[in-house]
């Protein structure tokens, strides 16, 4: 795939990330919505957001993911912004690695704890692992800017 085809990947399951953590947050409010996603006593999403156990450092896990998927697609846009530099795109790898490791300990709590799974949380996890994996290609194709002082010399990236 293109780069730009990676950047798209990435753009598209951080929004889609978004717009699931945007319904974890309706579906915490409204009960209604809850009883949708509660297929048995384990798949239950009213079985995690009655248990007490949803928030994380006096933080609701929804805005956990509204702001970790939102800050995603910000690091992105100025990683698209500035494509030949490494620091963006390292801090897109870093700001979803940190995604990767809150979903493990989200569902380390889901499972262990509450002895349930939220589908609407997990899609929400496995939307943010899909966007550390284009983080990740998109670090690999990320080609510094050559200094002028290089130009003589070929790049092994060039052949």
């Amino acid at each position: 795939m293109r780069t730009r085809s990676w950047r798209s990947y990435v753009y598209f399951v951080a929004g889609l990330g978004l717009i699931v953590s945007l319904f974890a947050a309706a579906e915490f409010f409204d009960v209604a919505l809850r009883n949708i996603c509660s297929v048995s006593s384990f798949l239950s999403c009213a079985a995690v957001d009655q248990s007490g156990l949803t928030s994380t450092l006096g933080i609701p896990d929804y805005a956990w993911g509204i702001g970790g998927f939102v800050a995603i697609l910000l690091v992105a846009a100025f990683a698209e912004r500035n494509p030949d530099s490494r620091p963006w795109a390292w801090t897109l790898v870093g700001v979803t690695s940190i995604g990767v490791a809150v979903s493990f300990y989200l569902l380390y709590v889901e499972l262990a704890l509450i002895g349930a799974l939220c589908i609407v949380c997990a899609s929400a996890y496995l939307l943010g692992g899909a966007s550390w994996v284009g983080a990740i290609v998109l670090l690999g194709r990320t080609r510094p800017a050559r200094d002028d002082a290089d130009d003589d010399e070929p790049d092994a990236r060039d052949a």
